[in-house]
């Protein structure tokens, strides 16, 4: 399918400084540059904040048609833009026809998760015991309240393989939660015993104080 034909069906010629969409709203479309440039932001204590700047092959908006979430940032158009619109059918048609913009998007998704990765290490490496504490909050909060129980063995390998960090320091970190009275662990069972306290530790892996 040639770029004249992609643009006849799924084409729109957008101005300059026109949002395309804005954060919070529902989306089912995404969004590939043909020409022009589009600057994506999000609102940050009443602050825009410019996330990046996207040209000519670059796209955007690809979480409304793989898990359907409310947008996460705002897009606006910096200059004339030509953009490629695609809702989830669109996009899965377009890609089985050309094998050349699938497998652009593909590396640049890749791309996007290797620079994710990048960013979650760094942020585990500089606050690991904070770190670990959010990945315990989550796995407690998806229990019901009165089964707010893990294995000890498997949820500290879990959580080493997700976050990687070695074996023995996320045990360390779960064992000093425990001896601050946060945790208990009797045999293999590590159990909640105060989820505020928690919820302030994990915290600070936000950046929080």
């Amino acid at each position: 399918m040639s770029g004249n034909v992609l643009f006849e069906k799924y084409g729109q010629t957008i101005a300059a400084g026109k949002q395309i969409f804005r954060e919070g709203e529902d989306g089912d479309k995404m969004y590939i540059i043909q020409d022009g440039a589009v600057r994506i932001s999000r609102t940050i204590d009443g602050k825009e904040h410019v996330l990046a700047e996207l040209t000519k092959g670059d796209f955007f908006g690809e979480m409304a048609i793989v898990s359907r979430i409310k947008r996460t940032a705002t897009a606006t158009t910096i200059e004339p833009a030509h953009l490629l619109a695609f809702d989830r059918a669109g996009f899965q048609s377009m890609i089985e026809k050309n094998a050349r913009i699938a497998m652009n998007v593909i590396d640049k998704l890749c791309r996007r998760l290797e620079n994710a990765n990048s960013q979650i290490q760094s942020l585990v490496r500089k606050n690991e015991q904070s770190v670990i504490a959010l990945n315990l909050y989550n796995r407690f909060m998806e229990k019901p309240e009165n089964e707010r129980a893990l294995a000890f063995d498997r949820s500290v390998k879990e959580i080493s393989m997700s976050l990687q960090i070695p074996l023995d320091t996320v045990e360390s970190a779960v064992r000093a939660l425990a001896e601050d009275g946060i945790l208990s662990v009797k045999s293999n069972a590590l159990r909640l015993r105060n989820e505020n306290r928690l919820t302030e530790v994990a915290e600070k892996a936000g950046g929080g104080a």
